[in-house]
């Protein structure tokens, strides 16, 4: 495919800036091990929370968003889904459990691609997956929501299928054949994924599983316990503009993909960031438990409850974190939602 045919992947040329990021990154996978050290009880707290951020996060780039006590109840299985937009959420979760237990026996293919793709949308329409039946052209929204102009136009329908047999067939011989740099590789299958835009639906949500997938399969293991759809959507403006400007001129393999390589490494470069901070703070007993509470309620994007802190902020007591709590909201930094059990907080903005 446009990204990783042999010629375009030999003509690439990187800086010292963006060798300096691809060494950071090995530097952070050579110390998995190290973080992994921790209590079972730990390292499992971090996991529920990252399961319930990615399930979440990765749906709301979308656009399917639910209350969160309902997210936490799905990922849960505490909760059955009640709509459509609980539906989506319980099939992202399912094929979010596919990918942490069995990535590793997971060969990429077509075929595996359809499977993934019909796992998010079990709940809302049962049965094998096709890829799309008609155009899907990329466009920005009016402030109205009328239509404005077209930002890209992905592969036809009718060329879709031979694209993503290609795109396959090239990743494959890429990595398995030519031996090349999966931290190269991987962002360019994720790039022409989504240039291509297989399917009339679901596109941006099964390119970030099949991108958790591949990384398991190199033994980049953040994503198990910090969430990189959280990090994602926190960066979505950027994360929309560096494939945008990577996907000009990509039908004719003209296209710059670094925009988007820089986007990738940099997104994984913070995940291992966060998650070394994170069991450094715990290990070590960096920072005050102050601290430690002040920033696990700087990670939570919306409203959220004490027993969620609770889990981002293993070791501390119940005690402890409504003090904080109290003081952040004495002091302006958030607000109390609700009163009992229901009672949630809230980041001013």
């Amino acid at each position: 495919m446009q990204s990783l045919s042999p010629k375009y992947l030999s003509n690439l040329s990187f800086t010292e800036e963006m060798l300096s990021s691809l060494k950071t990154i090995g530097e952070y996978k050579g110390k998995q091990k190290l973080f992994y050290k921790q209590t079972p009880e730990i390292l499992e707290s971090m996991k529920q929370v990252a399961m319930i951020e990615s399930v979440e996060s990765s749906n709301r780039i979308e656009g399917i968003t639910a209350p969160h006590k309902r997210i936490e109840g799905i990922v849960l299985k505490s909760t059955s889904p009640k709509d459509r937009p609980e539906e989506e959420i319980a099939g992202y979760r399912e094929a979010l459990d596919m990918i942490h237990d069995s990535a590793n026996y997971m060969k990429l293919n077509v075929n595996l691609v359809l499977q993934i793709h019909s796992v998010i949308n079990r709940f809302v329409v049962p049965g094998p997956s096709r890829f799309k039946s008609g155009e899907n052209k990329i466009v920005e929204k009016n402030p109205d929501g009328s239509i404005g102009k077209v930002r890209f136009e992905p592969v036809s329908a009718f060329n879709t299928p031979r694209y993503m047999e290609g795109l396959v067939e090239s990743y494959n011989q890429a990595i398995n054949q030519d031996g090349r740099e999966p931290m190269v590789v991987i962002p360019l299958f994720v790039l022409d994924f989504l240039c291509i835009h297989p399917f009339g639906d679901g596109n941006g949500r099964v390119s970030r599983l099949l991108t958790l997938m591949l990384l398991y399969h190199f033994g980049y293991e953040v994503g198990r316990f910090i969430s990189l759809e959280r990090v994602i959507e926190e960066s979505k403006e950027t994360y929309y503009e560096c494939l945008q400007k990577s996907s000009v001129n990509w039908h004719d393999a003209k296209h710059d993909p670094f925009p988007w390589m820089r986007y990738f490494w940099g997104t994984l470069i913070r995940s291992y960031g966060e998650f070394e901070e994170r069991v450094g703070e715990i290990r070590k007993g960096r920072g005050s438990k102050t601290e430690r509470v002040e920033k696990a309620v700087a990670r939570f994007i919306g409203p959220f409850s004490i027993s969620e802190l609770e889990r981002e902020c293993a070791g501390i007591s119940r005690v402890m974190i409504k003090s904080v709590l109290q003081d952040m909201n004495k002091s302006g930094k958030i607000n109390l939602i609700g009163k009992g059990r229901g009672a949630m907080w809230i980041k001013e903005k």
